[in-house]
């Protein structure tokens, strides 16, 4: 074969890898029973495609052959080293048993594969750090070093937290399986936190020199998107939504040179129109269900925001509505804040400010930034400028993100300008 030739067939083979690797390696995990082994099968498989797929072609189904060289390979590695170990053994056995038909795996089977990984990773049995490690790990197929930059963390933080995951997965028995239909809405709160929480972090990154991770984002869009397409549950829509509404704004969230821009201040032309028309349905599809949940009323919160012409067409008063059944579903410090901002964009800056006022004083969000940000722009409005310097400078000393330090600093700026 020449160079050409073996160059497309690494190619092809790189493509297969991105689009199906994820398919077969949630398969192989429920064959061989064994996180590990399966990863371990997976690259096994991949590197024979390179050769074998030079000589042969292309297999029909690349998935299913995949699937099918991984699992063998797999069970003769084991049987090699049963004489060392008799569990491996028995797990070759096991593994020699497992049902898989080429013929029989359709999309539908697969899907529940992938199904089943996402909440095995999401296990209310792991840490919270765990199961945001294990499915940006297993599920997304990011590389530790990946994880590790995405949440400023040293490489071996992560691998140490996935090793830990995987061995309490296996010690302690965790099932590969979809909850039973009774557990259902506990587990499914667990995977849609931990898909939020990447969410979050692409979307507003707690450290650094960026603003935003537009790749954490994606990912969490994209698990977002196989969710609903696995299990339609109502809050899985509305999450999902949720996540495209506030993606949209994006590229008006930020200059050129990086600087943080304001809800208010930002180019509603940049928005992305295509996120914000399927957020809206797919609010107005959950909003349908019954109960609402709490991602879903956020997200209907999104859509207001997201159909208003400019900040001050807003419709201030149904936000605030909005806020307070959310308040009811899911009372936190954090959404009594956003609710107080948002009575501040209604009926002024006093009566939002009496509020933030409430919530400090009673100890809550006191480490919070974004509650003395706030304060300081109600008591900057209301010329109450020592107050406004002293919440700044608060703010200021508490966020680790530049942008937001930038924007802090240029604030305490313009009230010494101000005074002088």
């Amino acid at each position: 074969m020449n160079d050409d030739a073996t160059k497309r067939v690494h190619e092809l083979v790189e493509d297969v890898y991105r689009s199906e690797s994820r398919h077969v390696l949630a398969t192989l995990i429920r064959l061989l029973g064994d996180f590990d082994t399966a990863e371990e099968a997976l690259h096994d498989a991949f590197a024979v495609a390179v050769e074998q797929w030079a000589r042969d072609g292309v297999p029909g189904n690349p998935r299913a052959w995949l699937v099918s060289t991984g699992r063998f390979k797999a069970i003769d590695a084991m049987r090699r080293r049963a004489r060392f170990d008799e569990s491996l053994a028995e797990l070759a056995k096991q593994s020699e048993t497992a049902v898989y038909d080429n013929d029989a795996q359709d999309d539908e089977s697969v899907e529940d594969d992938r199904l089943r990984l996402i909440f095995t990773c999401c296990h209310p049995a792991l840490s919270p750090e765990a199961q945001v490690a294990m499915t940006l790990r297993e599920v997304c197929g990011l590389a530790t070093e990946e994880i590790a930059r995405a949440f400023l963390t040293k490489p071996a933080t992560i691998a140490q937290r996935i090793v830990r995951a995987k061995a309490k997965i296996h010690d302690t028995r965790i099932p590969y399986e979809v909850p039973p239909k009774k557990e259902l809405p506990d587990r499914l709160d667990a995977v849609l936190r931990v898909i939020y929480l990447v969410f979050n972090e692409g979307y507003s990154a707690s450290y650094g020199e960026s603003l935003t991770r537009h790749d954490l984002s994606a990912e969490a869009i994209r698990l977002g998107r196989l969710l609903i397409e696995l299990l339609p549950e109502p809050e899985a829509i509305g999450i999902l939504a949720l996540m495209l509404l506030h993606d949209s704004r994006r590229a008006a969230r930020t200059s050129p040179t990086g600087d943080l821009i304001l809800l208010e201040d930002q180019d509603r032309s940049l928005w992305s129109r295509d996120q914000i028309l399927e957020g809206v349905s797919l609010v107005e599809q959950a909003l349908s269900s019954s109960p609402v949940g709490p991602y879903t009323i956020q997200a209907a919160i999104g859509a207001v925001h997201a159909q208003a012409v400019s900040a001050a067409a807003t419709d201030w008063a149904q936000i605030v509505a909005l806020y307070d059944v959310l308040m009811r579903a899911q009372p936190s410090p954090v959404i009594e804040l956003n609710r107080a901002v948002a009575v501040a964009m209604r009926d002024g800056p006093s009566a939002g400010l009496i509020l933030i006022n409430a919530i400090l004083t009673r100890g809550d969000l006191q480490s919070y930034h974004l509650a003395h940000s706030a304060r300081a722009d109600l008591c900057r409005r209301l010329g109450r400028t020592a107050d406004a310097r002293t919440s700044y400078e608060r703010a200021l000393s508490l966020t680790q993100q530049e942008p937001e330090r930038r924007f802090l600093a240029r604030r305490l700026s313009e009230l010494s300008d101000r005074t002088n």
